[in-house]
């Protein structure tokens, strides 16, 4: 068991109490309970936290302190020498100093510190000193060395500590090594004692007799009796089983109240207690009697006596010992008895066998308490107040925590490092036997007392049954205890309470004890369920209650008010108390987390056999300490209670999850935001912050309870990063001084009276314990607290970055690691006096196992939805505190509110945190029927029960804020007065009108009272008489209303949030500055403020212990954080008022440690941005870093924007794989900088952005710092480390630079030296990045690529040149590696040189590209694989250049590449390039003769590429066809030229030279490549016939025309003629030579048409015997289709024959002039619409074609006509083919005689412009029937079988043909019509001659119809060829009628 160096303690003593000469103020008094009670008691107000059952429970408690806390008699002065209780809080309210928590070195050491005091054995303080430090020796002795023997050698025995027996052997080590005795030898005799120890009689014997030999004992006969048989017993050597008969010489000795005797008593009573001489067994009378003991009664010094005289049981020997030794000490207690008190005290306290529990130990702790506070002597204040942190931390320290429970989740490091391993307390049940007992009367008080320790635990403050019928309940019944839960935690007594006294005193002879029932239940389950009766209570859980009795105590004893008198006087017992007790409670919190967090640490309820968790008995009295002290303005106190707040946060957040957000938002964030608030109070906090934030966990779990709690009222981590931000940037221009003003919550500095300066224990280091921290330096200035909120903003960040982005798995091994190593490190610690720094880093949270939450697991996704839930609802309530009807829509709309029933409504209005008061009363107070409605379910809601009448009316009111319109107030008290009477019965209401009226009278009561600007208040007789009446007619009663308008005038009924007093700004003009004067008004103002914050916080504790006795903590879960991922949303939700709080120092000062701060604060947060890709952030924390370089304004640039620049280069080095866009102005800045190095150099850069302004200069310092080898070496790096860089992040650099680049290049305009810096920069990182994998770089190229294009083509040459002379050095490093084939990865490198060619039109920089190309050419050509066709691509831009040396040197280099490189260039897949690249030169029209020469290299490249074995079929990648890979480019090369070369000349030797290939070389074709050659070069030569679209090639029409004209027409030509070459091969494509014949025929060119027919008519011609009758059938249908297209059927649509306003003379002119241009006829069968207008337009349009269609209808007759006259066509085509074509003559026949034959139409056609004469189709109408008669004649005498078979079908169209004819000519007119019968006179000469050759048969049958006709042409004048066939004809009808004989 670990002890406290006592001499460490002493070392830190707080400061020493006023010499007697001016004792304590009031002391006396303080000590009457009454009087304390009635002073510490605040009044009653509105915000009490304690109900009326707590301030009922209190008074009985008073008047169970006030009978049993007497301790002497009156004195012989007439004063009431009281013993000073600890419940005496005015005298007890002073934190001791630091002590640690670990064990100490050996006390012998305090006596060395003290070698001047005498040592006297007797009245010394030396030799007091030096017992107690024996004391504590034998103590650490027997703790730590339990098994060995003591130095009396005696076996081990079991032996009874205080009645309770131990399982194991309890051993005394005894050996009194000092000189405490004065000079006595060693022993010669012992004593024996209970269980066989033995004891020295020299200690026993010396103290008798002296005391045997002094006045006191001659004249006292029950003294000198008992000293006589005491010494009879020892020198009988007896007595040693009988300690209490050696016991009362001792106690009656002291109370001799003489010093001298006291003093050897006392020194006698501590050695016997460290021989364990006061262990006595169980008295068998006090068998089956309730345990433990019960402390002695402070009565008469004869007490026992009197008391030995009935027949009263004696109470317990150690109850006894402790009464007796803590009687000694009153306030005029000479220092030495003061001095052995403590020695004794702790000496018992300490013993391993004599325990004391409860009342005794309560007493115990007190009386060095006071001994501390009363004693004016240095040594005994260092003695009393090191004993007392001992005695604590022993108390503590003996409590044993059970490692049978741990939880799932918990490592073996946290297990191994949490609990305190105390085998000197083993676990063992307590039975009756084994406990001391208590006499029979006493049960009563004793279960009255213990009950109400326990209650008050739990939080039942039930009152003890009062008297009734003038009986005393001697049991009262222990009320049930209200705990559902681990959950629930009670709440507090009154602050008035006594501390110590509440299981520290009782009536005399009496000791609190736990009654025999509570020793005899089950152990309680973890989870708080309640044990059965069976449990066993062990030892351990007597320690842990003791443990709870002493920390309750001191927490009330921190609560104790202080005047302000007190508050200025650190020396005052009030203070010293209040520090002192503040001082304990965070040495224990320090030391002993580990019992208040542990599952075991529970606390069994005496009454109800309920066990209470340790940390939630405690809670409440902890937290109501902290509200109280939290807000105090005495530097001190609160520095104390922010330690304490700390512990609580880093140890016990898990357990007091609302409590720590009540303290953070009403307290403590509060404080750091105020005005008035002192800067010493700021720094504490902060502090306190930082500590935080250095723990990650801790932090990133306040965001998860409380930001992502909706319950939480506050985001409480925003809310600090944004109140941090806010002091960090706080404008002010102070620096830090020497001396700064004093803060205003301190006392001004006096001068010490008596020349002595205070101690140094003043200070706050004095009072820190191990992990607290030292800020006796901090808020000192503006200043400093800007630079401390900084420091906090900084250490979140780098928190932040440890959990976030760091693998979690490592965070949790390293924080168990640290645990353990601290648990290690403290307990083999003995020696040393000063804190670990490494350790006062870790939270205490680290020394003690955190609980974990196995059923709420840390779901991030679950987090991020509750935290946007939370975000909703705080936007909701700020909709509604602005406008309540749209908050309340938008709640409903969001869910929150689950209907708009007036319940649900009000439940939420009533339940919501965060909502105004205000507007709930607003929204309530409404008229309509739904507010209304609302509003009565919102009272309906409220628990009034049981309530008077104000305190419902308060509770009503407290809800929402009245509103000001008196319908509204009355509609609100009607409702209340109704709810008011339903639910309470016992009122003096008669009807609920009269609570109506009362009501309403209370408000303006109310009114009347508080409002200042109301001059005549009302009286109370006033109140009462207005009020007459009222009670259905009667009055109330007088003294209900004379005490309700008592409180209203004395508590005015306010909102709970209006508690805080307004500050008082103090007024202007000199009277209020006089009036000021000695003022501190800062510190005025925040005393009103705090005082108003405190008791808010006490209200809202109040509030929640309410709720938590109804067990509702199921919101109090607290969550525990695992994952990094956490820390994303906490960076976006605090990045602004980070990076405000980072930028604003940073801009404003120049102090190098704070910029080195600031620019730490960067790096992490662009750390945090980066590794969770957060780009508005990102961006925002680079951008800013990057703008305080300054670089862009050299003339103010300062050291630290040189900083900026390190820190900048370093986030770039660090974070460069997530900075993407941020890249941007990282390489700016760097840009920048070389810049600046440049000017800074004397190297005069132009600038065109600053021409005309000065350029500020750096200073030399920072030039030269800017050249360091620091900034240069890290900007080198960037670039030379970019290859590390991941495949993403590259890609984004390179964009960057590209950017920055091009930025430079404008910025220098057309200046001879431009800025490329960066430039350079880019070709070294495509060095540095070209071993990349290709996918890399493909993706880096493409950037590169493009901003090369950029650069090489910009204006300044310069610029050009330097780029590609760049890109040239790259790609000769490029092409040193090897492509494999079918990558194009050297075609897409070269790009940028054809780019350049095609794009910058500076004759120098093409020529430099050529320069580049020729020089790769020559040192890299044999590993240019898909580079050749970048390569051939540069050189026919090249060919397009204007420019003759370009385009001269570009053909010199394909021609010396076409003959030297020829193979490589095939070998490689860039044949096809090469052709083009030579069919471009082709083309280029200014110079031809370099056309010329291309044209014949591109014929000479055929006979090349036949001999190329590389331009052969590849057997092993038979997917390339050579003739599409290598034959194809070459002829459409040659296509190409004839399509687009623009000399005449080059387009016909291409021409010529494409059909002499396919003429030459075209039988060995495939006939699929063939197909390909027709369909892709030579029918698309006349594509231009069917489409207008292909026009824009031709510059202009006159180009175009010379074309088809001349080339087209050419290559028709040549394509017959290619047909007629290779017909048998070509066969298969005909059908599509003849529907590109129909095409060129149907044109509205005439000539075009007739070039068509001809080539038709050749084409039938040359291939006549070639032709299948399948051919002959295609040419037959060709024929039917251009007869169909060209019939001008429009000549009958009656649209055209309408009027149109125009001339009749503007008839179509048919003659096309020069030009010939493709146009396709529109279908033959376009008619208008019916009822459609024509324009005049449209109708020449149609008119033209109508006019085109005659002339290629009369066209087509003619080729027919002179086909079919053709011998060798005749007899080849088929009769059935002649009968079709036939047939379309005959139609064209007869639609020209149908059209000539309506005059009427002819005429109208005529007047309408149609032409300038009257049209007529005469011709088209002879031609046809000629033809038609020749070709049916001579089929009909054709004598082949198949025409003979067709003859009857030929006969059908012949005869009516000709007889139709014969009747047509018959009817000509000579005179009119000479033209008409010119026409007709072959054809009916052709007929007659027909005629005459039919056979008889076939001529008799016609004979009929023929004769008259021929009859007919008789009587007409005829020509001398009918003439000669009428001759034939008639001669024929001779011969057939017989007339003439043939001869």
């Amino acid at each position: 068991m670990a002890t406290v160096d006592v001499e460490q303690a002493a070392s830190i003593i707080l400061p020493a109490s006023p010499p007697l000469e001016s004792p304590p103020h009031n002391l006396v008094e303080a000590l009457s309970v009454s009087e304390d009670l009635q002073q510490s008691e605040p009044p009653p107000s509105q915000d009490s936290i304690y109900d009326s059952e707590s301030r009922t429970d209190i008074r009985e408690e008073e008047d169970v302190i006030r009978t049993g806390i007497t301790t002497a008699e009156q004195e012989n002065d007439g004063r009431l020498s009281q013993q000073s209780t600890v419940g005496d809080e005015n005298s007890i309210e002073r934190p001791p100093s630091s002590t640690r928590d670990e064990d100490k070195p050996d006390d012998a050491t305090l006596v060395e510190s003290h070698e001047g005091v005498s040592v006297e054995p007797v009245t010394d303080r030396s030799s007091a000193v030096e017992s107690v430090n024996c004391t504590l020796h034998e103590e650490r002795t027997v703790s730590i060395h339990p098994h060995e023997s003591p130095p009396p050698s005696t076996p081990s025995t079991d032996s009874y500590t205080n009645g309770h027996n131990k399982t194991q052997s309890n051993t005394t080590t005894a050996s009194v090594g000092n000189s405490a005795a004065s000079g006595s030898k060693a022993h010669q005799r012992s004593l024996t004692i209970s269980k066989g120890h033995t004891v020295s009689t020299v200690l026993i014997t010396s103290a008798l007799e002296t005391i045997a030999t002094s006045k006191e004992a001659r004249r006292s006969a029950p003294l000198r009796d008992s000293v006589k048989r005491a010494l009879d017993m020892v020198h009988a050597g007896e007595g040693g089983d009988r300690p209490r008969e050696i016991f009362e010489p001792l106690r009656l000795a002291c109370e001799t109240r003489n010093e001298k005797l006291m003093v050897t008593s006392l020194d006698c009573i501590s050695k016997l207690i460290s021989y364990s001489f006061f262990v006595e067994a169980t008295p068998a009378s006090a068998e089956g009697l309730p345990s433990p003991p019960p402390s002695p009664g402070l009565g008469p010094r004869n007490s026992m006596s009197a008391a030995s005289q009935t027949n009263i049981p004696p109470i317990s020997l150690v109850d006894l010992v402790v009464h007796t030794i803590t009687s000694c000490h009153t306030e005029t207690t000479p220092e030495t008895v003061s001095l052995q008190i403590v020695k004794a005290l702790l000496a018992l306290v300490l013993s391993s066998t004599i325990l004391v529990h409860q009342s005794s130990l309560l007493k115990t702790v007190r009386t060095v308490y006071n001994v501390f506070l009363l004693s004016t002597d240095p040594v005994n204040q260092m003695v009393a107040q090191g004993g007392l942190t001992q005695m604590v931390h022993h108390v503590f320290t003996r409590c044993k925590i059970e490692e049978s429970h741990p939880t799932p989740s918990e490592s073996p490091s946290r297990r191994s490092s949490r609990g305190l391993d105390d085998d000197n307390f083993p676990h063992r049940p307590l039975s009756a036997a084994s406990m001391p007992q208590t006499p029979p009367f006493l049960s009563s008080s004793l279960s009255q007392e213990t009950g109400r320790a326990v209650e008050i635990i739990n939080g039942t403050q039930v009152a003890t049954p009062s008297l009734e019928n003038g009986s005393v309940i001697e049991n009262p019944v222990s009320p049930p205890a209200s705990i559902e839960g681990p959950g629930t935690a009670p709440f507090s007594p009154p602050p008035g309470d006594t501390a110590f006294a509440t299981n520290g005193t009782s009536h005399p002879g009496m000791s609190s004890t736990l009654s025999l029932d509570a020793l005899h239940v089950e152990p309680t389950p973890h989870n708080g369920a309640q044990p059965s009766r069976g449990h066993q209570l062990t030892i351990n859980d007597l320690f842990i209650k003791d443990a709870f009795l002493v920390f309750r105590a001191l927490c009330k004893l921190t609560m104790k008010p202080v005047n302000t008198e007190s508050e200025r006087d650190l020396k005052s017992h009030a203070m010293r108390s209040k520090l002192l007790s503040l001082h304990l409670v965070l040495t224990i919190l320090n030391s002993h987390m580990a019992l208040f967090v542990a599952p075991s640490s529970t606390i069994y309820s005496s009454s109800s056999h309920e066990a209470t968790p340790f940390v939630q008995a405690v809670n409440q009295y902890l937290c109501l300490s902290l509200s109280r002290n939290a807000v105090s303005s005495v530097s001190q106190v609160f520095e104390l209670s922010v330690e304490i707040f700390w512990r609580v946060i880093s140890g016990m957040r898990t357990k007091l999850k609302k409590e720590i957000e009540v303290l953070l938002h009403e307290i403590f964030i509060p404080i750091l935001e105020m005005k008035t608030s002192t800067l010493k109070q700021k720094a504490t906090i902060l502090g306190m912050l930082q500590r935080l934030a250095q723990d990650p966990q801790a932090l990133v779990e306040i965001y998860l309870n409380y930001d992502c709690d909706s319950q939480a009222a506050d985001n409480i981590y925003e809310h600090l990063m944004n109140t941090i931000s806010k002091i960090g940037i706080t404008s002010s221009t102070v620096q830090p001084k020497n001396q700064d003003p004093t803060s205003p919550g301190l006392p001004p500095t006096h001068k010490p009276q008596h020349g002595t300066a205070l101690p140094p224990s003043l200070s706050t280091t004095a009072l820190s314990v191990p992990g607290s921290m030292d800020i006796s330096t901090l808020g000192l200035s503006d200043f400093q607290l800007r630079r401390q909120g900084l420091e906090c903003l900084v250490t979140v960040l780098r928190s932040l970055v440890a959990w976030g982005t760091t693998a979690r798995e490592t965070v949790v091994d390293s924080a168990a690691d640290a645990r353990a190593n601290s648990r290690a490190q403290e307990e083999s610690r003995h020696d040393a006096t000063t804190p670990n720094p490494s350790l006062d880093r870790l939270s205490i949270g680290a020394e003690v196992a955190r609980q974990p939450t196995p059923d709420n697991a840390d779901d991030p996704s679950r987090f991020e939805s509750a935290k946007q839930k939370k975000t909703t609802l705080l936007e909701g309530i700020k909709k509604f505190n602005s406008k309540p009807k749209r908050g309340i829509d938008f709640f409903v709309e969001n869910g929150f509110i689950a209907s708009r029933t007036p319940q649900d409504v009000a439940r939420f209005l009533l339940n919501t945190d965060g909502l105004n008061k205000a507007m709930i009363g607003e929204y309530l107070g409404e008229g309509n029927e739904e507010n209304i409605a609302t509003m009565h379910a919102f009272v309906d809601i409220l628990d009034l029960r049981n309530l008077t009448f104000v305190d419902a009316l308060r509770t009503f009111l407290q809800t929402f804020r009245l509103p000001g319109e008196s319908q509204k107030v009355e509609r609100f008290m009607e409702k209340f007065a109704e709810r008011y009477f339903t639910i309470n019965s016992q009122t003096p209401f008669a009807t609920a009108g009269a609570a109506f009226v009362l009501a309403y009278s209370t408000i303006m009561l109310n009114t009347d009272a508080h409002n200042p600007q109301v001059k005549n208040r009302m009286t109370k007789a006033g109140f009462v008489k207005n009020n007459a009446g009222i009670n259905d007619g009667a009055d109330l009663p007088e003294e209900f209303l004379s005490a309700l308008y008592d409180d209203i005038v004395a508590n005015e009924i306010r909102m709970r949030d209006e508690v805080g007093a307004v500050v008082a700004t103090p007024g202007t003009g000199l009277a209020n500055a006089l009036a000021n004067v000695g003022r501190d008004l800062q510190r005025e103002a925040y005393l009103m403020q705090s005082s108003g914050m405190a008791n808010k916080t006490e209200a809202l504790f109040r509030t929640m212990i309410k709720t938590q006795r109804r067990g509702s903590r199921t919101n109090d879960q607290f969550y525990s954080a695992s994952h990094g991922v956490h820390v994303r949303p906490m960076f976006e939700a605090a990045w602004m008022p980070l990076l405000a709080g980072l930028s604003g120092p940073l801009q404003d000062t120049d102090d190098s440690e704070i910029i080195e701060l600031c620019l730490d604060g960067f790096k992490s947060a662009i750390h945090i941005a980066c590794f969770f890709d957060l780009e508005l952030e990102r961006n925002a924390f680079v951008t800013t870093l990057a703008k305080f370089t300054f670089l862009n304004n050299l003339g103010e640039m300062k050291s630290k924007n040189m900083e900026a620049i390190k820190t900048l280069l370093d986030v770039a080095l660090n974070e460069g794989n997530y900075l993407k866009a941020s890249w941007h102005e990282v390489l700016t800045c760097v840009s920048q900088l070389e810049h600046m190095q440049l000017i800074s150099s004397g190297v005069e850069l132009s600038d065109s952005g600053r021409k005309g302004r000065p350029r500020a200069l750096p200073t030399e310092e920072l030039a030269n710092e800017s050249r360091s080898t620091h900034i240069t070496v890290a900007a080198d790096m960037i670039f030379s480390l970019s290859h590390y860089l991941s495949g993403t992040a590259i890609v984004d650099f390179v964009h960057a630079l590209c950017d920055v680049s091009w930025d430079e290049i404008q910025s220098s305009g057309m200046s001879p030296r431009p800025r490329l810096f960066s430039l350079q920069k880019l070709v070294e990182i495509s060095y540095y990045n070209m071993n990349r994998i290709r996918l890399e770089w493909l993706s880096l190229w493409e950037i590169l690529g493009q901003h090369f294009n950029q650069v090489c083509c910009h204006s300044n040459p310069n610029v050009g040149f330097f780029a590609l002379d760049s890109l040239r050095q790259l790609a000769m490093r490029f092409l040193e590696k090897e492509e494999l084939p079918h990558f194009t990865f050297q075609k897409d490198f070269l790009k940028p040189f054809e780019y350049t060619m095609i794009h910058n039109a500076n004759p120098d920089v093409r020529d430099m590209v050529l320069q580049c190309l020729q020089q790769m050419i020559q040192a890299r050509v044999q590993n240019m694989r898909s580079g050749w066709r970048t390569l051939f691509g540069i050189l026919s831009a090249a060919s397009k250049v204007l420019t003759e040396r370009i385009v001269n040197s570009a053909f010199e280099i394909v021609t010396r590449v076409n003959r030297d490189h020829f193979p490589a260039i095939a070998r490689h897949g860039s044949f096809a390039d090469l052709t083009v690249c030579v069919t471009d030169f082709c083309k280029v029209s200014k110079y031809q003769k370099i056309s010329l020469l291309a044209i014949g290299m591109l014929r000479g490249i055929i006979p090349v590429m036949l001999e190329c074995p590389d331009c052969s079929s590849d057997p092993q990648n038979p997917v390339d066809d050579p003739m599409i890979k290598f034959w194809f480019p070459v002829l459409f090369g040659f296509y190409d030229i004839i399509m687009n070369a623009e000399d005449l000349e080059v387009r016909r030797l291409a021409l010529d030279s494409l059909f002499t290939t396919l003429k030459t070389y075209g039988s060995d074709y495939p006939v699929e490549f063939w197909d390909t050659v027709c369909q892709e070069l030579l029918f698309p030569i006349f594509a231009v016939l069917k489409s207008s679209q292909d026009l824009s090639r031709w510059n202009s029409q006159e180009d175009m025309s010379v074309w088809l004209q001349t080339t087209m027409i050419q290559a028709l030509r040549d394509l017959i003629d290619l047909y007629t070459y290779h017909f048998a091969i070509l066969e298969r494509t005909l059908d599509g030579l003849l529907d590109l014949l129909c095409v060129c025929i149907c044109q509205e060119n005439d000539t075009l048409g007739r070039i068509g027919t001809s080539c038709l008519q050749q084409l039938i011609e040359n291939n006549v015997k070639k032709m299948s009758p399948a051919r002959w059938e295609r040419i037959a249908t060709t024929f039917v289709k251009l007869f169909r297209m060209t019939t001008p059927h429009q000549l009958f649509d009656e649209s055209l024959r309408v009027d149109i306003e125009g001339s009749p003379s503007d008839f179509v002119d048919t003659n096309g002039g020069q030009t010939m241009l493709p146009a396709p006829l529109s279908p033959s069968n376009d008619q208008a619409k019916p009822g459609a207008q024509l324009s005049l337009g449209d109708r020449r349009r149609i008119f033209k074609q109508i006019i085109v269609k005659c002339v290629l209808q009369l066209l087509l007759i003619e080729t027919l006509n002179d086909l079919l006259r053709n011998d060798l066509v005749y007899t080849t085509i088929p009769p059935e083919h002649l009968l079709k074509l036939m047939g379309v003559l005959d139609h064209s026949y007869q639609f020209a005689r149908s059209f000539n034959e309506d005059k009427e139409l002819r005429m109208a056609l005529w007047k309408v412009g149609f032409m300038k004469h009257l049209p007529n189709l005469l011709k088209q109408e002879s031609s046809s029937a000629s033809t038609l008669v020749h070709v049916l004649l001579r089929m009909y005498f054709d004598p082949r079988p198949d025409h003979q078979a067709a003859r009857p079908q030929i006969a059908e169209r012949l005869l009516p043909l000709e007889l139709g004819v014969l009747q047509d000519y018959n009817r000509l007119q000579l005179d009119t019509q000479a033209k008409n019968i010119a026409a007709w006179t072959p054809v009916v000469a052709e007929i007659l001659q027909g005629f005459c050759r039919f056979d008889d048969k076939a001529f008799m049958r016609w004979l009929p119809a023929a004769y008259p006709l021929a009859t007919d042409l008789l009587s007409r004048e005829v020509p001398d060829e009918i003439r000669e066939g009428l001759r034939d004809y008639f001669m024929r009808v001779g011969y057939a009628q017989g007339i003439i004989e043939r001869t």
